[in-house]
């Protein structure tokens, strides 16, 4: 083995970490059985949180390796370290919900490790190829964690729709591909990029960056991309959903970005149409149909569905503050929902979890602190200053405006004050009506969940410059 291979496989280390522990602990799981579930879980926990600690120690100049399929660079080393807390955090406040309802298995697990892995190789990818491995290694997990309850006919109905048209996206990216690879004779982003640059791209290879990001506008559930989220979103398990509304939610936009500044820099006035399109949409789609929504994992799919457009309105700015307000909002939203994700783990009675947004009225009454938090996540996800969701938006925003996409930033603002009517509501419900069930205790990891988003979101405004400087440095390693 070369020293340049050595020092390849070194700077993989934290992918090589979670693929490795994951074939580890299918054989425990397998061995064992599921009375080691729980074992696993942990074990997995410390897998992710030793990957983490890989990424953070990970040097701080750019390095390709693997012929220049793989790139580790600032920006992937930001979006692993966010991908990996949420995946943490997901799998930690799941357990207990899991055991209650009977459907505790070890390959959750395991699931969750493999898709980490993927996601990593998204940030990471610097081709075609690997981009590809990267989405589909993501990919075949989430379609089998969807499904995770096999006596649910909801689930089983979820993780099929995901699946199938899941696989669709998949031909669409990978068809895109094929036309990239044959008018620019190369799989690279640079080759690429230096292809385009050699002359006005070919209405062939502009079929393929339209075949290309629709792929990808699937995978982060954009309009008119969006149609399996809200069933996936009620469907699944309350824990897949928490994770499937955090990680692949990074995963997917992050790629978006890198594809479009990294690959396509010469023609950002072609792919730019395509980002204000899916940035409209999503956003006024987001914000109407959110309204009428009365389950609230449903509704969180809607609201989804909005903060992507708002992301996109950064990326459609193409410059590299708008790639910060991207990843700025990423980190902000990672934390919003989480925390509401965890109130939805705690809304159960004794017949069972219930998901009716009416189900949560009179919790301020009830338990005063989480109604508490959750009016904040509420507000910040409205866009409420000074808490974080206002300044995840406000970024994406000046961006836009510095960019001179005036108008884009003002359907923004609109979107962002209609959609603020059903996170409004409620609050209204949460503080004013009358209590009509209770609630059973919330577990230790539900609770320490709750405390850290509510927490950050809420003091944020105290000292932002940490997160706005490490997104500014990994934004401006794209350009």
């Amino acid at each position: 083995m070369t020293g340049q291979t050595l020092v390849g496989w070194t700077l993989a280390a934290p992918e090589l970490v979670l693929a490795g522990g994951a074939l580890l602990l299918v054989l425990v799981g397998a061995l064992a059985g599921e009375g080691a579930t729980r074992l696993i879980n942990t074990l997995a926990l410390a897998l992710l949180a030793i990957a983490a600690l890989l990424v953070f120690r990970l040097p701080a100049e750019t390095t390709t390796l693997f012929n220049g399929s793989f790139i580790v660079d600032a920006y992937g080393r930001f979006l692993k370290l966010t991908v990996l807390i949420g995946a943490f955090l997901s799998l930690f406040m799941s357990g207990h919900w899991m055991r209650t309802e009977g459907i505790e298995k070890f390959e959750f697990a395991v699931l969750i490790l493999l898709a980490a892995t993927g996601m990593m190789v998204m940030f990471s990818a610097w081709d075609l190829i690997a981009l590809y491995l990267g989405v589909e290694l993501q990919s075949l997990a989430l379609y089998v964690i969807a499904a995770m309850h096999r006596d649910n006919l909801r689930s089983s109905e979820a993780g099929l729709k995901y699946f199938v048209l899941g696989a669709l996206s998949s031909g669409m990216l990978l068809y895109g591909c094929s036309l990239l690879y044959g008018y620019a004779g190369t799989v690279s982003f640079a080759g690429i990029a230096g292809a385009v640059a050699q002359g006005s791209a070919p209405i062939g290879l502009i079929f393929g960056l339209v075949f290309l990001f629709s792929g990808l506008a699937f995978k982060v559930s954009a309009v008119p991309f969006h149609m399996w989220t809200p069933d996936v979103y009620e469907g699944a398990p309350t824990p897949v959903t928490a994770f499937f509304s955090v990680a692949p939610k990074v995963a997917a936009t992050s790629l978006f970005v890198r594809v479009a500044i990294e690959a396509f820099p010469q023609i950002a006035a072609e792919w730019r149409q395509i980002v204000v399109f899916i940035a409209i949409a999503s956003m006024v789609l987001g914000a109407f149909a959110g309204i009428g929504q009365r389950n609230i994992k449903r509704l969180m799919a809607y609201s989804s569905i909005g903060n992507i457009g708002y992301m996109m309105v950064g990326l459609a700015a193409g410059t590299p503050a708008g790639v910060q307000g991207v990843l700025i909002y990423l980190v902000i939203y990672v934390a919003m929902t989480l925390g509401i994700f965890a109130v939805i783990l705690s809304m159960r009675t004794a017949e069972g979890p219930v998901e009716q947004i009416d189900d949560l009225a009179g919790l301020a009454r009830t338990r005063p602190a989480m109604g508490f938090v959750l009016a904040m996540l509420l507000f910040s996800l409205a866009g409420i200053p000074p808490l974080a969701g206002f300044f995840a938006k406000f970024y994406v925003f000046l961006a836009a405006v510095q960019a001179e996409l005036y108008w884009l930033a003002v359907i923004g603002v609109v979107a962002s004050v209609v959609g603020a009517y059903y996170y409004l509501r409620i609050i209204k419900i949460v503080y004013f009506d009358e209590p009509k069930v209770e609630f059973l205790a919330v577990p230790v990891e539900v609770k320490a969940v709750l405390a850290l988003s509510g927490v950050f979101v809420v003091l944020y405004f105290v000292y932002p410059a940490p997160l706005a400087a490490a997104a500014d440095v990994a934004a401006r390693s794209l350009f």
